[in-house]
């Protein structure tokens, strides 16, 4: 059998392993095993200790549970709920002002936690319920949270970055730092798009009756100060970083001693939540560690086949493609696996593929360069497929957590705007890499 057929075929065992329900590490390790024995024989047993002792020496891995524990405590606090309620009155005057609240809690969100889920979670419990009481459009809601909460796998501290940054042999800084200004801008997009629909069409989000908005000023400014706290544990972990003060995982400590010394300072950390918080913290980092070791074992046998060279030669002399038009069929495989498949499992099964191939594509721009680019054009198109129809993973949850009055055709329907809205950013950091590359750069350049 040829490499070209032997590849297809781990391909191919892998997504059908996945279909019947298996785990991801499961299904991703199982076929990189089988494979590497009918290969190589009881040689091959070298390969998964290679890759785990690889894997406990990747000295940033520390930052993951750091970030997990920090988000868990942040929302176990109901910190979260004060920053809607800050939102709340803030921007309740405004037509769409609380959808827009809703978006500015999800960078928030994403900038504590990292996990789109958690977004979507505390958007579909706290910010759901309040715009369906003050009687906002069903299809502005489910496109709101939805969109919104697909930041968090963008905005720092992602957590998906950090796997593609193992993967990709990427600094995990940079590419947080590249997540940054995309991340934002879309942000400013979602927010520019309600407010002009909103004014167009204001009964899709009518602003708050005025004995609601009279709250008196005092009231505003404490609520500022409790909404603005994420804001400031944020700032205190990051300008050390920034600053060069402090390494990544050292400034990933002290995130999560900050949150914790908040919540117990505004009396809200008990031994149940911090018992849950430790729980889900293990759950999550030990999940996304065997996903982890799966998906460099798979990239071992990859390597040791030679399948990106063949892969390369197939898209480049066989078929003839430019690396533009290579570049944008790999952004429609994404698109393609997400209706089905959730990040970490399109990032795992392709990136032994994809990140060589990208590293070695004529774009004008040096190899690392271009993988930190590529890692945002992964994350915003992943955004995108969770999105998009008919087995999008947000519409699914958003089905699950949301009331029975929400129907499959209204959250169908709720996210096409959207859609077209991230598209748009897409394609515009296609055009202009620096909207991904300017920061790190400057950062580094220090």
């Amino acid at each position: 059998m040829s490499y070209e057929m032997i590849t297809i075929f781990m391909f191919s065992s892998m997504m059908l392993m996945m279909l019947t329900g298996q785990r991801v590490f499961g299904a991703i390790g199982g076929v990189a095993a089988i494979a590497a024995l009918a290969l190589w024989g009881t040689g091959s047993t070298d390969i998964p200790y290679a890759q785990a002792i690889k894997l406990m020496n990747w000295y940033p891995m520390l930052t993951l549970p750091m970030f997990i524990f920090m988000g868990y405590i942040l929302s176990e606090s109901r910190i979260a709920e004060d920053l809607y309620r800050m939102f709340h009155v803030w921007m309740g005057p405004v037509s769409g002002g609380l959808a827009i609240g809703t978006i500015l809690l999800m960078v928030l969100v994403s900038a504590m936690n990292g996990l789109s889920v958690a977004g979507m979670a505390i958007g579909a419990t706290i910010a759901l319920p309040e715009l369906l009481r003050r009687g906002y459009d069903k299809r502005m809601i489910s496109g709101v949270i939805q969109a919104g909460s697909s930041l968090g796998i963008l905005i720092p501290p992602s957590v998906v970055l950090v796997l593609y940054a193992m993967i990709a042999r990427q600094p995990v800084g940079n590419l947080w730092l590249a997540g940054v200004v995309p991340g934002l801008m879309m942000a400013a997009m979602f927010i520019v798009y309600v407010l002009v629909r909103c004014r167009l069409q204001p009964e899709l989000g009518p602003p708050l009756p005025a004995e609601e908005r009279n709250v008196p000023l005092p009231e505003k400014l404490r609520l500022l100060t409790a909404g603005l706290l994420p804001i400031g544990i944020f700032l205190v972990m990051m300008v050390p970083f920034v600053n060069g003060w402090t390494s990544l995982v050292e400034s990933s400590a002290i995130g999560a001693l900050t949150a914790f010394g908040v919540a117990l300072a505004k009396r809200r950390m008990t031994w149940v939540i911090f018992h849950s918080c430790v729980k889900q913290t293990l759950f999550i980092s030990c999940m996304f560690m065997w996903i982890i070791l799966a998906a460099l074992g798979f990239g071992a046998v990859f390597d040791g086949l030679g399948a990106v060279k063949a892969i390369e030669y197939f898209f480049t002399s066989e078929l003839g493609l430019n690396p533009w038009m290579i570049l944008i069929l790999m952004q429609l495989s994404f698109l393609v696996m997400g209706t089905f498949l959730d990040d970490t499992a399109m990032l795992v099964i392709v990136a032994p593929l994809y990140v060589p191939l990208v590293a070695k594509l004529d774009l004008g721009m040096p190899a690392d360069q271009v993988l930190i680019w590529y890692g945002v054009l992964y994350t915003v198109t992943t955004q995108i497929a969770y999105m998009t129809p008919p087995f999008g993973y947000n519409l699914f949850l958003m089905r699950a957590m949301a009331p029975p009055e929400f129907s499959m055709r209204d959250i169908y329907a709720s996210i096409i705007p959207f859609a077209l809205i991230m598209t748009l950013a897409l394609a515009m950091i296609m055009i202009f890499p620096q909207i991904a590359l300017w920061l790190p750069g400057l950062v580094y350049a220090r």
